[in-house]
């Protein structure tokens, strides 16, 4: 697998509101082409900081290859934009994948390819219990993150948690490439989803639910809102969702029953009692 990460912001001298010059960042956005066994896939807009990752995740949450044992080689090419990955078994039913395409509402226009509807039908996730103070403690931990996003904004970033601890933090001009980029990661490394939390800074649409059930993964908690078709699939798959989330606000929108409420914050004034569960 080639290493071909790139930086993920860039120097540029703009004017400010007083005509004055100042020098600044912006975020990467380069195009990266998918090609497997030489077939073209699609082409991603990417920060370029985890290439690779990225290129295997995408043909995970896609569909395309069951098993990391398929891959044969990753290799990442930025003077052709050009992502080639080779397998040992090929792809099963390439025009069933690639005749339905959806283009969902992610950022940068994710693509959902296949039957990954119908696939959702045979995922059920563990119902797992969560603590309010481990989402406490989870979102003090992310804000340390969010390096790309502090320096030049544009960016998404998406983590993997088990327990409060971030195992893998990435950031990209879409949360579909950063959620993609960390389900490489779980591959390579052979990790469960059952044991982890997801966050991401992004809302909380269908695409974004499908990659988390893809990556078995029974928690999903985001910063930003959530699309009527994301708690539709939530509630399909299991998956716990958790949106509107920073500092000392949560809401709940799905799996209510596996939160365990054991840091509730003092009410603010005229707020009744707390109620829990449904």
């Amino acid at each position: 697998m080639s290493t071909a990460g790139l930086a993920p912001s860039h120097p540029v001298q703009v004017l400010d509101e007083y005509g004055m010059p100042r020098d600044v960042h912006v975020a990467g956005e380069r195009p990266l082409t998918l090609y497997v066994d030489k077939r073209e896939i699609v082409t991603l807009m990417t920060l370029g900081s985890a290439p690779e990752l990225l290129a295997l995740g995408y043909l995970r949450n896609q569909g395309f290859v069951e098993t990391i044992d398929s891959i044969v080689s990753v290799q990442v090419d930025w003077e052709t934009g050009a992502a080639a990955v080779t397998t040992s078994r090929g792809v099963e039913d390439w025009e069933g994948k690639l005749a339905r395409r959806t283009v969902t509402t992610g950022c940068g226009q994710g693509t959902v390819f296949g039957n990954l509807m119908d696939k959702l039908d045979g995922i059920r996730l563990p119902a797992v219990v969560l603590r309010q103070s481990a989402i406490y403690r989870t979102l003090q931990h992310v804000s340390e993150y969010n390096e790309v996003y502090r320096v030049a904004g544009a960016v998404h970033g998406c983590a993997l948690c088990r327990g409060d601890a971030i195992e893998i933090f990435v950031e990209d001009v879409g949360r579909h490439n950063a959620a993609d980029a960390i389900a490489g990661h779980m591959w390579l490394e052979g990790l469960p989803g059952a044991e982890r939390v997801f966050y991401t800074t992004g809302r909380l649409t269908s695409e974004m639910v499908i990659k988390v059930a893809m990556m078995g993964i029974p928690i999903l908690v985001s910063r930003s809102g959530v699309t009527s078709q994301g708690l539709d699939l939530a509630r399909r798959t299991g998956v716990t969702l958790i949106a509107r989330a920073k500092g000392r606000h949560f809401l709940v929108y799905n799996g209510a029953r596996r939160v365990v409420f054991d840091a509730i914050p003092p009410a603010p004034p005229g707020r009744g009692q707390p109620r829990h569960g449904g």
